[in-house]
C-alpha cells in the first residue's frame, strides 16, 4: 500500500484515514507500520503526548496512537520554533481540534482571535475562505492552509462579478454577505454577517440605509431562516451548504422516533423545514454553548460530523446521537498535511490590495455591530416565508 493512495480522486479522507474505493483504509503517508518517515514514537514523544491522549481516546484506538503522537508532537514543537498558531474550526477532526489547535471555534471567531495573537504564522485548520478571512484581518501575518483544495460549496457558488451584477439589478438595496465567501465577494459587499449575527446585521444595515429590504448572499437557507425572524424583506441567492442541505425534516422525525426525548439542535444553514423540526437553532458556537449550558441527556447536532465529536469531549455526560453528514472539504485537512505545511511554510494564502482593504471594510463593519445575545438565535416555530431567490 504505497504513496499512490494519497490521492483524493481515489478515495476520501475520514480524519487521518484514507478510504478508497476497494474498501482499503490507511493512515496517510504510511505503510501501516508506523508514523510518517522521519518521525518516530520515541520515549520523548511518548512523554510529551501521553497527557493528550485522553482528549481523543474515544476516537483514536490506543493501538493507533503511536502513529498519531509523533505528528502531534512535531506540530506542537514547530509552532514554538516558528512562533505559529493553529486555528481549528469546529468541523476539524478531533485530533486536529483537540491536540494541535490553539484557537478553536467558528470561522469569524478564529479570524478575530488571529488578530490578537503575537504569532508570526497562522495555520488555518479549516477551508480556504477562512484562511482568506484571517489574511483580511491580519495582513501582516503569514497565513498558511494545509490544502489549497479545501474549498466550500457556498464560497464557490458566487463570485465578485456576480455581486456586481446583483448590485446593478437591485440598486439602493444593501448586500449582506455571509463570511462563508471568497475575498472578492466580501470586497463587493456592503457588510458581512455570520450565522450568529445575521438577523442583527440585516436589521442594522437596513436601519442605516433607511430601507426595508436586503440582499443576503450566498446561502439560500440561511437567508430564508433569517427572513422568518425579521420584518425585513430578504432577497436570497441560490447557494447551499452541501452538508446542511442534506438534512430533511423526515430525517429529524425518524431520529426522534428512534431516540425518544432527544434534543435536536440545528444549524441555520439547514432547510427551513428542518429548522422547524428542531428544538434550538443557532450557529456552531451557539449549539456548543447550548450543550454546555443545558447538559441535555441526549442530543443531536444537525451539522457537520466532527462538530459532535468535538463538543462531546467537553461534555462527557451528554449522549450524542451522531447523524453524519461529512464535509469532504474540511476533511482535506489532516495532521500530516498540516505538519508538512507548517514545516515547509507552503500554501501561503494571499489577498491582493485593494481587494483585501475593501473586504476588510465589510468584515470590520460587521464586527462593530453590537447586538443582544438572543438576536443570535432562531425561533424554530417562526412561520416559514416565501422569499425571492435569484
Amino acid at each position: 500500500m504505497g504513496k499512490e493512495l494519497l490521492n483524493w480522486e481515489q478515495g476520501r479522507w475520514i480524519g487521518q484515514t484514507l478510504e478508497v474505493p476497494n474498501g482499503v483504509c490507511a493512515v496517510p503517508g504510511n505503510d501501516l507500520d508506523g508514523p510518517p518517515e522521519g518521525l518516530a514514537y520515541t520515549e520523548e514523544v511518548k512523554a510529551a503526548t501521553d497527557h493528550l491522549y485522553p482528549l481523543v481516546e474515544d476516537f483514536i484506538p490506543e493501538f493507533e496512537w503511536p502513529a498519531y503522537a509523533p505528528l502531534v508532537h512535531a506540530i506542537n514543537v514547530l509552532k514554538t520554533q516558528k512562533n505559529a498558531v493553529v486555528l481549528a474550526h469546529n468541523y476539524m477532526t478531533p485530533d486536529i481540534f483537540n491536540l494541535v489547535g490553539d484557537y478553536k471555534g467558528d470561522s469569524l471567531g478564529l479570524a478575530i482571535e488571529a488578530t490578537k495573537t503575537p504569532a508570526d504564522i497562522i495555520v488555518q485548520g479549516g477551508v480556504h475562505f477562512m484562511a482568506e478571512t484571517s489574511k483580511i484581518l491580519s495582513p501582516d501575518k503569514k497565513v498558511l492552509i494545509p490544502s489549497m483544495r479545501a474549498g466550500c460549496s457556498l464560497a464557490s457558488s458566487i463570485t465578485g462579478a456576480d455581486v456586481r451584477l446583483i448590485k446593478q439589478r437591485y440598486p439602493g438595496i444593501p448586500v449582506v454577505t455571509y463570511v462563508n465567501t471568497s475575498a472578492d465577494v466580501k470586497a463587493e459587499s456592503d457588510i458581512c454577517c455570520t450565522s450568529s449575527n445575521a438577523v442583527a446585521i440585516v436589521e442594522s444595515i437596513c436601519a442605516e440605509w433607511g430601507v426595508s429590504k436586503a440582499i443576503m448572499l450566498p446561502d439560500e437557507f440561511l437567508a430564508k431562516n433569517v427572513a422568518r425572524q425579521t420584518d425585513i424583506e430578504i432577497i436570497a441567492w441560490h447557494g447551499r451548504c452541501e452538508v446542511h442541505a442534506r438534512f430533511s425534516a423526515q430525517d429529524v422525525r425518524d431520529m426522534r422516533d428512534a431516540n425518544p426525548g432527544v434534543v435536536v439542535l440545528a444549524h441555520p444553514e439547514c432547510p427551513p423545514e428542518v429548522v422547524a423540526e428542531s428544538d434550538f437553532t443557532g450557529s456552531t458556537k451557539a449549539m456548543s454553548d447550548y450543550v454546555g449550558e443545558h447538559s441535555p441527556g441526549k442530543v443531536i447536532l444537525l451539522t457537520e460530523c466532527s462538530m459532535s465529536d468535538n463538543v462531546a469531549v467537553a461534555n462527557p455526560t451528554v449522549d450524542f446521537v451522531r447523524p453524519c453528514n461529512l464535509c469532504p472539504h474540511m476533511k482535506r485537512i489532516t495532521l500530516e498535511n498540516l505538519y508538512e505545511c507548517l514545516r515547509d511554510e507552503t500554501n501561503e494564502v494571499l489577498v491582493p490590495e485593494p481587494m483585501r482593504s475593501q473586504a476588510h471594510t465589510a468584515v470590520q463593519k460587521m464586527i462593530d455591530v453590537s447586538f443582544p445575545k438572543e438576536k443570535g438565535y432562531f425561533d424554530p416555530k417562526s412561520p416559514i416565508k416565501d422569499i425571492q431567490v435569484i
